[in-house]
């Protein structure tokens, strides 16, 4: 990006935004409890919640979905922060519900893809009511903007360290906070298809980042335009609060 984004600045000013938030919401021994991909995503916000509050009061969430082929990434986060963990798989969870499920109705494609990610959030809740937890949401802007996360899945949390800061900005700070290259740079992939997030998107992050801070109007790419944008509208009720009737006597 050709903007000058300030890597230290930010990095301290979301760190201390952390700490405010459980200073003046919670109690001095709530934990933040979060769920542990591996990724770049997953990776930063553990690491700036053990800077805010200390590695005793944040608790990682490792959930694989039967057999992971990454889940050593997982362990590497939670081994290089130093922080508790638990392993909790969900694979035989989502198994006996897809059956009970499906002996009334066929799952389409959609209900595959999102039923994982919401497990995994019930998981996370559970565990943050069993240790007077409060559960991070991980999702950046980018896949916020274009509606790539589930909505109750991985949208899902108690405060959202990372919603306003894009991919671009997220890898300066896992590199500037340490963290091992392997889990900032790690390629994300949707764990169902084999293929990597941007290949799903269509796009790279490289050119979501700067249509969304408007370094570039896509003016050159008419059609790479008129998919972001829509992607943003039709997902923009991911983001807002559920519509209610107003009533008045």
């Amino acid at each position: 990006m050709s903007y000058n984004f300030n890597v230290e600045k930010t990095t301290a000013d979301l760190i201390q935004w952390v700490k405010d938030y459980f200073d003046t919401t919670a109690s001095p021994d709530t934990k933040a409890v979060i769920g542990i991909s591996g990724g770049k995503d997953s990776s930063v916000a553990a690491a700036v919640c053990v800077k805010a509050l200390g590695k005793d009061r944040v608790v990682g969430i490792l959930m694989p979905k039967g057999e992971q082929p990454d889940i050593d990434c997982s362990q590497l986060l939670v081994n290089t922060l130093g922080i508790q963990y638990y392993t909790i798989n969900i694979g035989s969870t989502i198994d006996a519900f897809t059956k009970e499920f499906e002996s009334h109705m066929p799952m389409n494609s959609q209900a595959v893809i999102n039923t994982p990610p919401r497990i995994r959030m019930t998981t996370l809740y559970a565990a943050a009511a069993c240790l007077n937890g409060r559960v991070v949401n991980t999702c950046n802007l980018s896949e916020d903007w274009v509606g790539y996360s589930t909505k109750h899945g991985d949208a899902a949390g108690d405060f959202s360290p990372l919603s306003m800061l894009t991919v671009t900005e997220i890898l300066q700070i896992g590199d500037y906070l340490g963290l091992p290259e392997s889990l900032v740079h790690k390629v994300p992939i949707d764990g169902l298809c084999g293929k990597t997030d941007e290949e799903n998107l269509g796009f790279t992050y490289a050119e979501l980042d700067t249509y969304i801070h408007g370094l570039t109007d896509l003016s050159d790419k008419p059609e790479l335009k008129e998919k972001i944008d829509r992607m943003h509208r039709n997902n923009l009720h991911k983001l807002q609060l559920m519509p209610k009737f107003e009533f008045e006597l």
